[in-house]
């Protein structure tokens, strides 16, 4: 004596309409939970090394700023001889200006970097180079403006 099978509901409509499953894997659809990928994990080395040149980047752009100040003597031989003082003014603020930005721009970028978890320690010092540049920029605009005394 056997028991008979018992009888199979009728397919609903939803169940016909789903695509049939796909050789060596379950069925056409939203990717299993596993598949998600993770986040990536935090280097804090990275992050201390960072931040520990974040500082040192700060201290710089204060001593940068501090020396563009002193480009205003640039305009002390102005009384003898004919000087352009508005590209000495202009080269004056931009000594005691763009480190701040430079250093500034370095900030955000680092911080960004660094919230997404991506390397960041090269961007300070990147930033640091930047602050020496817009220095540099500040002393060749402001040497524009006082001729030479070449005899």
């Amino acid at each position: 004596m056997t028991t008979p099978e018992p009888e199979q509901p009728a397919p609903t409509w939803a169940e016909a309409s789903a695509p049939p499953p796909y050789p060596g894997g379950a069925a056409y659809g939203p990717p299993a939970a596993e598949a998600v990928p993770a986040k990536r994990p935090v280097k804090v080395l990275d992050v201390v090394v960072t931040i520990v040149l974040l500082v040192a980047d700060g201290v710089l752009a204060g001593l940068a700023s501090v020396t563009g100040m002193f480009l205003v003597m640039a305009s002390d031989p102005c009384g003898n001889v004919l000087c352009d003082g508005s590209l000495i003014a202009i080269g004056w603020m931009m000594g005691m200006i763009l480190p701040w930005v430079a250093f500034a721009i370095t900030a955000v970028v680092a911080v960004i970097l660094m919230v997404k978890r991506r390397l960041a320690f090269w961007v300070p010092l990147a930033g640091a180079a930047l602050i020496v540049l817009s220095l540099v920029l500040a002393f060749v605009v402001t040497a524009a403006g006082v001729p030479s005394s070449g005899a």
